[in-house]
């Protein structure tokens, strides 16, 4: 594995474009502000209708039209969400393009799935950082940094270096700027989100509630017992490590795991996270979810609203309640 840091990136390469980026929501505000701390000239644009609109001015910028940030500026930031990036690229993006831009991405969805299919004459990178645009903002502001995947898709000259003084301008070059693909990034990411990180961990923890409840636990008691607790463990495993955790925990708990987690995770369980990389992989999750975006989004909002309904919800407003007496 090939890391840089910020000792490795050229910082006057950003310092001398013109760089706009292109949404303000989880990624993008945490990306301009920091580029603004580390003195490259950045403009945020947005559409006139955007959410951040109010964000933007609040944080002391002057929203552009992507149009205009497309016309006039040289790196153009991508921080728009996936499922709207590739008609946003081709209504006000593509038109205004010309040799010599680049084109980056904080996330390689569009790219890699050919959402978006960039001309050959400008510059195509990709600097993903390993975390949301909040800890981005708030590692850099206490003097560090998240790490982040950079990948070179398109190079007319200079993409590389280019990409990683970018990197370093958000912080990212504090903690390690790693060497991949666009492939690698966006596959990775998908697959983890939806067997780990979102679907197999929510699924996990309302399924454990349900059965703790059913034998007779109180619904507030279970949540500490399968939720609350999540977080406190998932800590110790950020800090040390999965063996490290092991020496904060009883042995009880310890043998607890080693026993009972292969009943759980088992070979069916990992037969199924093999059809979801497939999925991923393939395309097919990708094709399914523009789907579900262009239709509408009508089964999101079915299954958002479900999730808001389910009993555990109940129990851990009365758990954060008490809580925060």
């Amino acid at each position: 594995m090939q890391v840089f840091y910020e000792r490795d990136a050229d910082s006057s390469l950003i310092r001398a474009r013109k760089v706009a980026v292109i949404g303000y929501g989880a990624q993008g505000h945490a990306h301009a502000l920091n580029l603004r701390d580390s003195g490259v000239d950045v403009v945020v644009a947005l559409h006139k209708s955007a959410r951040r609109m109010a964000d933007a001015e609040r944080d002391g910028f002057a929203p552009i039209a992507v149009a205009e940030a497309a016309a006039s500026c040289d790196v153009l930031v991508m921080c728009a969400p996936d499922e709207v990036m590739p008609d946003l690229y081709a209504a006000e993006i593509a038109p205004h393009m010309r040799a010599g831009q680049t084109l980056m991405f904080v996330h390689g969805f569009a790219y890699h799935f050919g959402f978006i299919k960039p001309p050959a004459d400008i510059n195509v990178v990709m600097v993903a950082p390993k975390g949301p645009g909040k800890a981005l903002r708030e590692a850099f502001t206490k003097g560090g940094g998240l790490p982040a995947i950079v990948a070179i898709a398109h190079d007319t000259g200079g993409a590389e270096a280019l990409a990683y003084s970018y990197g370093a301008a958000i912080g990212c070059g504090r903690a390690g700027m790693i060497a991949s693909s666009f492939k690698i990034e966006t596959e990775g990411d998908l697959y983890c989100e939806q067997v780990v990180l979102c679907g197999g961990l929510t699924h996990l923890i309302r399924t454990a509630w349900e059965v703790q409840v059913e034998a007779g636990t109180p619904p507030e008691l279970a949540y500490f017992d399968c939720l609350h607790e999540v977080k406190l463990l998932s800590d110790l495993i950020h800090e040390r490590g999965i063996a490290g955790m092991h020496l904060a925990i009883s042995n009880t708990a310890e043998y607890g795991e080693y026993v009972t987690g292969p009943r759980i995770i088992d070979a069916h369980v990992k037969d199924a996270m093999r059809a979801v990389m497939a999925d991923v992989q393939s395309g097919n999750f990708a094709q399914q979810w523009m789907a579900e975006h262009r239709a509408g989004g009508p089964n999101l909002a079915n299954m958002r609203e479900a999730a808001a309904q389910h009993p555990i919800e109940t129990a851990g407003r009365t758990v954060r309640a008490m809580l925060a007496k």
